[in-house]
This record gives C-alpha cells, sequence and structure tokens, in this order.
C-alpha cells in the first residue's frame, strides 16, 4: 500500500512516495509547469496513472494543503484545491488535503544536513517538502491506528 504525496508550487510540483509498508516517505521527483491549473492537474494524473501501473499498490494521493499559520488561506490556496478536486474527478482513487504549514523550512532544514550547496538543496527542495507532507499524513494515519504487540 503505497502513497503518493504532492507539493504543489506555483512553478514546481514535489512528488515523494511512501515505502510498500506505508510507513516511510522518501522525495521522488520535481515537475516544473508554468502555473496553470489545468495543466497541472493533468500532468500530475498522467503520472500517478503511469505510477499505479506500475505499481497497483498505490492507494492515495495527498496533496499538502497551504494554509497561513493562522489557518487562513494564502495565495496558493485555491490553486491547490481547484488541483485536488480536478484529480478527484480524473483519477480513481482518494485525494487527501493534508496541512503543510512549516513543511518547506522543515524540507529545508533536513536539507541543509545533508547538502551545504544552497543551489543543490534549491533543487531538491520540493520533493523533499513533499516528503515531509506525506510523512505527516502516514505519522498521523499511524497514530489513528497503531501497531500493538498483539498485531505482531
Amino acid at each position: 500500500m503505497r502513497v503518493l504525496g504532492v507539493d504543489y508550487g506555483g512553478k514546481r510540483i514535489g512528488l515523494a512516495l511512501s515505502d510498500a509498508t506505508g510507513l516511510l516517505a522518501r522525495p521522488w521527483k520535481t515537475i516544473a509547469h508554468d502555473g496553470d491549473v489545468a495543466a497541472a492537474a493533468q500532468t500530475l494524473a498522467s503520472e500517478i496513472e503511469q505510477l499505479a501501473a506500475e505499481d497497483d499498490g498505490l492507494e492515495c494521493i495527498v496533496i499538502g494543503h497551504p494554509r497561513r499559520l493562522g489557518g487562513e488561506p494564502n495565495d496558493q490556496t485555491a490553486h491547490v484545491e481547484a488541483v485536488a478536486e480536478r484529480l478527484r474527478r480524473a483519477i480513481p482513487m482518494p485525494v487527501v488535503l493534508q496541512d503543510e504549514r512549516l513543511t518547506s523550512h522543515a524540507a529545508n532544514e533536513l536539507l541543509a544536513g545533508r547538502e551545504r550547496d544552497w543551489r543543490r538543496r534549491k533543487q531538491q527542495l520540493d520533493a523533499m517538502a513533499a516528503a515531509v507532507i506525506l510523512q505527516d499524513y502516514l505519522d498521523g494515519r499511524e497514530s489513528q491506528h497503531p501497531v500493538t504487540g498483539e498485531d505482531l
């Protein structure tokens, strides 16, 4: 059971995948786009269809839902919601919005520990942000259904 994480931005879309157990997220790749919501949604749908064809365990799509720190919508919120709605109509699996507040900052901190060159970090930032969003989702789901010793 794998899950795809998406960090939708105005110029780039970061993608991350969970492992087969649905416990760990890892950065996958970044897709450049021109800001057109319809075109971005179509590109994402194509990526999802291709991924689902390769790995029939793809269960869910998690998209980072941008909000201000206080919880109010920001400039990007409506774009992300539009992409999520287009994906819901285009693909036969759940599309979930996940709070992404401070994920870019967390992703940059994670990358800074591995990569000193900010230009290289910037190239990896969107996919790492998608991994942080996805890991938050996976951790939240796990806390709702914790594994006990009886499950082993």
